[in-house]
């Protein structure tokens, strides 16, 4: 087990974390017609939409109470209700996510009991679903705001149902924040594959995948998971949960509907596919068809080709837990060692790092840390942009934001393809920051000086 370590610094000098309002944000951004409200002051909601619409490069739906000095100090409870009012019949949503800030909480505010005001002033609204959520963005990070906004959304618009099994070709699928929209595409397609219909919660991979639209704006998500289709989740044949984070979103399903579920840390390196594609074939019945198949073989000839590469080859990581995991067991499945590992906040999931220690932390500790490795490789988000050029190695960009790097979003890293070019291109890496020894240059060459009073020996 790894050990973590803990932050030992007053403040964070070169930030990693995203907040867990923003990962909550997230979540609500992968049903169809919603839009999340932040409860907070506007900068709240202004600077995680500026990081959204770098990232996905689209408009983004977000909305704020805009709780301003006179609001923080006598109480907003009028800011959320007339927002939600005022959302409600302007966009005509089906689902508002509402999830608070650092400032709506520090004031104390009960999001729930906000909610129920709104319904008892405003039952003409009472078609429109409201998700309430507990988002501080002085704990956690955007892993632990993005699964309890999924955990909400269960509890909000999954109904107690002993129906599991109605619908024999359904396959839930939990979604983790570290999951991008083109890995969802990738699970969807592993899950077709076997004869059956994967219903994703949220999907990312149809919300924000970079699809025009035929409308110029749209003030709420286009594609996205629909609220029918979470109300059934409890007819399902079986449950998908990738992502530890996702814990306590699945025991809640699970509790709630009775459908049988499977668990996954992630889905990056061949035994972590190779699991996944067992369940498929033991829910479906089904023999694992002909393209996974070369798919796997592809994988295995990539993980020949690229060995000499990656072994031994030393990594430092900065990312969120889930995906520290998945890419730590990843690379240390291939022969490369982990010598640097920092994450945002603290996450069950991080003990079983395949290296010595995790520090939770800032970049700057994983300057300090990779410095002092000597590592050859850095896979952080596109914060890190500067501290890979001070230490003059190359930076692989995973996880969010990253706001220098086009098609970010769209990449997939799991699945035996995703594998696989992660694999080609953590070589490509290695060999682009290769330096070769000079020649050596004999003294006897033809041409070479040499100084008077020196002997050729």
């Amino acid at each position: 087990m790894a050990e973590i370590l803990k932050r030992v610094k007053p403040l964070a000098v070169n930030p990693l974390k995203v907040s867990q309002p923003v990962g909550a944000a997230l979540a609500f951004l992968g049903l169809g017609g919603a839009i999340p409200m932040l409860h907070g002051a506007q900068g709240c909601t202004a600077f995680g939409k500026v990081f959204f619409v770098r990232h996905f490069r689209e408009p983004i739906p977000l909305q704020t109470t805009a709780m301003d000095q006179v609001s923080a100090i006598m109480g907003a409870d009028e800011n959320v209700i007339e927002g939600l009012a005022t959302l409600c019949e302007k966009s005509r949503p089906e689902v508002i996510g509402l999830a608070t800030t650092g400032l709506s909480e520090t004031q104390g505010t009960d999001i729930e009991r906000l909610v129920r005001t709104f319904r008892a002033k405003h039952p003409e609204f009472a078609h429109v679903a409201v998700v309430p959520v507990n988002t501080p963005d002085y704990s956690g990070s955007l892993e632990s705001g993005f699964a309890l906004a999924v955990e909400a959304i269960i509890d909000t618009l999954v109904p107690k149902s002993a129906l599991a099994g109605r619908r024999h070709k359904q396959v839930n699928v939990l979604a983790s924040s570290m999951l991008t929209p083109g890995d969802i595409e990738t699970i969807k397609e592993w899950i077709e594959a076997f004869g059956l219909r994967p219903m994703v919660l949220p999907d990312l991979g149809d919300s924000l995948d970079g699809h025009l639209i035929e409308q110029e704006t749209t003030p709420l998500t286009l594609g996205g998971t629909l609220r029918c289709e979470i109300a059934r989740m409890g007819e399902a044949l079986a449950t998908l949960v990738i992502g530890r984070s996702l814990s306590s979103a699945a025991d809640l399903l699970k509790e709630r509907t009775g459908v049988p579920d499977f668990r996954f840390d992630h889905l990056m390196g061949i035994d972590a596919c190779d699991a996944f594609t067992q369940i498929l074939t033991d829910i479906s019945g089904q023999p694992v068809p002909a393209k996974i198949e070369r798919q796997r073989a592809q994988l295995q000839d990539a993980m020949v080709d690229t060995h000499f590469m990656t072994g031994f080859t030393r990594v430092a990581l900065a990312l969120e837990a889930d995906q520290l995991l998945a890419f730590g067991e990843f690379l240390a499945g291939v022969g490369a060692e982990i010598v640097a590992a920092v994450a945002p906040a603290r996450a069950a999931a991080l003990a079983d790092v395949p290296c010595a220690s995790v520090q939770i932390g800032d970049l700057e500790d994983l300057e300090r840390l990779a410095r002092g490795a000597e590592a050859q490789l850095l896979i952080a988000n596109s914060h890190a942009t500067q501290s890979a050029a001070r230490l003059g190695i190359p930076l692989l960009r995973a996880g969010f934001p990253q706001y220098d790097l086009v098609g970010g979003y769209a990449r997939a890293w799991i699945g035996y393809r995703g594998a696989r070019q992660a694999l080609f291109d953590f070589a490509n890496f290695i060999l682009g920051a290769h330096h070769e020894i000079p020649p050596y240059c004999s003294i006897y060459r033809q041409g070479a000086s040499v100084e008077p009073g020196v002997a050729l020996h």
